[in-house]
């Protein structure tokens, strides 16, 4: 009898309340749905990276300096090596 009673208390001081399992629920929840929005950040952004790197780049350099009288003021800059 001793140990049917023992056996009861166990059994007794592992039930555990349903506040238990609503925690634990409602973080496992939290986390997935923390962790599904920042993957479609980084998809997002990786897909704006991507169409940047994929546009054409188009630089324009002249091919002869002007003549100092007709030079634009930004040939002025001192921070230009001449």
């Amino acid at each position: 009898m001793t140990k049917l009673i023992s056996k009861r208390e166990k059994i007794r001081a592992q039930m555990k309340s349903r506040w238990y399992y609503i925690f634990w629920g409602s973080a496992t929840l939290a986390v997935v749905a923390g962790q599904i929005y920042v993957g479609s950040g980084f998809r997002r952004m990786a897909n704006t990276i991507q169409r940047v790197l994929d546009a054409p780049l188009m630089i324009e350099i002249p091919d002869i300096v002007p003549p100092y009288e007709s030079r634009p003021r930004f040939y002025e800059d001192k921070m230009i090596i001449r």
